[in-house]
């Protein structure tokens, strides 16, 4: 097994198994996450949950209409891994900005890009649909949109595959909600990081409260929204169980802030249901829980 750190179009982090056989694929799970700023997918024995292959990409910020799928092509070509059309499920997350939450007996299939409309205050675009993925223990549906080019793409690279396309924000609940049952804290508030955006999830007793994406520019705007939340749910920071994922580090000056108001902060693990070699001794245990969390979905 190796780990190897790379520039340019090349993986920034690539974690890999040598064990695993690349050509014997259709026993595996492979689990993508994809916005237009970042790529990320990584390979999970399902009997096991051990996970074999990571890779994380990161895409420079292009004036283009679309530019996340000229990025992906560049990667699939030749790549031996994704090039595989043969797997036992496939799984995507989109890390798309709009998507909202609906009670499962109020939601209709037909109304999901009128859901998305109320959310954003315009309708969506003729170049993007809505889609929705159903949380059943949690009882509400994740309504999301995507670009249709993405999804053109996606059917046309794994044509005899049934995927299942689900929004980031559902990985993170999922991982999250498996994750809480386990703990003692009566109030948990989860922040996943990217850049610029930040995931917040509450839970009260391990039940499922809120979850909702904030874009800030500064640890200042971070906080203000956070402690607004926090507010809203009418509990004290003292009290609240603070855990950190995603792309945030101990030194981070955002970190230094929110340590002031919440005296329980912590850096949150990798879901325990996977199973993490010595591979990934050097990578953050807390940076894939969304990627993770794209495992565990059913």
């Amino acid at each position: 097994m190796h780990t190897d750190t790379l520039a340019a179009v090349t993986p920034t982090v690539a974690i890999r198994e040598d064990s695993f056989d690349v050509t014997q694929t259709d026993s595996f799970q492979l689990c993508l996450e994809m916005s237009k700023e970042r790529f990320r997918f990584c390979v999970i024995e399902p009997g096991t949950h051990r996970c074999f292959w990571l890779e994380d990409y990161t895409f420079p910020t292009l004036l283009t209409e679309n530019p996340l799928l000229p990025s992906l092509q560049a990667i699939y070509q030749n790549h031996p891994v994704l090039q595989s059309a043969s797997w036992k499920t496939i799984t995507i997350a989109v890390n798309s900005p709009s998507f909202t939450l609906i009670p499962s007996p109020l939601f209709r299939k037909e109304y999901a890009a009128q859901y998305l409309q109320l959310m954003r205050g315009n309708p969506l675009s003729l170049s993007e649909h809505a889609l929705a993925y159903v949380h059943r223990k949690e009882e509400f549906y994740a309504v999301f949109s995507i670009d249709n080019a993405l999804t053109d793409w996606l059917a046309a690279t794994y044509p005899l595959q049934q995927t299942t396309v689900i929004h980031q924000s559902s990985a993170l609940i999922q991982a999250t909600s498996l994750k809480d049952s386990v703990l003692d804290s009566s109030h948990k508030l989860s922040l996943n990081f990217e850049a610029e955006t930040v995931t917040v999830i509450f839970r009260k007793g391990g039940q499922f409260m809120f979850c909702n994406r904030f874009a800030y520019k500064n640890s200042t705007d971070l906080v203000y929204y956070i402690l607004y939340v926090v507010n809203e749910l009418k509990t004290d920071p003292k009290e609240l169980k603070l855990v950190l994922f995603g792309e945030i580090t101990p030194f981070a000056e955002i970190y230094t802030v929110l340590e002031q108001f919440f005296p329980q902060i912590q850096f949150g693990t990798h879901p325990s249901e996977l199973n993490l070699t010595a591979a990934f001794e050097d990578t953050p245990d807390h940076r894939y829980f969304s990627l993770f969390g794209t495992a565990l979905i059913d």
